[in-house]
């Protein structure tokens, strides 16, 4: 017999609703009585999970930032070398962006707006991520298997590659007369960078 996954604890769910939230509305916008409201609890008892507005904030960003970590691990957990590696961990990156939007609002939320965490707590919580890929360039590229650029500079020409598009998708759909975030608009964009990256990359 087929086992049921189990219901969301309300804790869930409260961060669920305050992801969407805060991703559309950004953090001073955002009020915990429409979260309340929209979770079906009052305010005293999402204050009981979480005793702040910028406790429960700092709660969902971390926590979405934490999934971003866990699939770059599951991208790197295999030893690969030069481009095939590169490659595994870009497409990982466009299936993980395109399938967590509210991820992407939050990301340039916070960059845009400073928002209460992100430049202390988050540039602790990512740079061993980004140093672990610029070192893993750069031995490859002194290795001869990938063309020698700056690491550094790859890894954001990368990532402001990818969530750039998904983050102005709105504003992509003028420029294009067409839903930038359809499969096929997701499939162009995402073989487009690669290849370009690979053209850039690859001896």
């Amino acid at each position: 017999m087929a086992v049921n996954p189990a219901a969301p604890t309300t804790r869930e769910t409260i961060l669920a609703v305050a992801r969407g939230r805060f991703a559309d509305q950004g953090f001073a916008a955002t009020r915990l009585n429409d979260i309340a409201d929209e979770v079906g609890i009052r305010r005293p008892s999402l204050l009981h999970h979480f005793p702040s507005k910028e406790a429960l904030y700092k709660e969902v960003v971390l926590d979405s930032f934490a999934d971003w970590v866990r699939l770059v691990e599951q991208a790197t957990d295999e030893p690969r070398i030069g481009w095939p590696q590169v490659e595994r961990v870009l497409r990982a990156a466009f299936t993980f962006f395109e399938e967590h939007s509210d991820f992407v609002r939050l990301a340039r939320r916070e960059a845009l707006d400073g928002g209460p965490i992100l430049t202390d707590e988050l540039a602790v919580f990512l740079k061993p991520l980004f140093d672990r890929g610029a070192a893993f360039l750069q031995v490859e590229m002194d290795a001869g298997r990938l063309k020698r650029y700056d690491p550094r500079q790859i890894l954001l020409t990368g990532y402001g590659a990818v969530l750039s598009y998904l983050s102005d998708a709105p504003l992509i759909a003028g420029l294009l007369d067409a839903d930038p975030m359809d499969d096929a608009s997701l499939a162009a964009r995402r073989e487009h960078v690669i290849a370009v990256l690979r053209s850039a990359l690859e001896p």
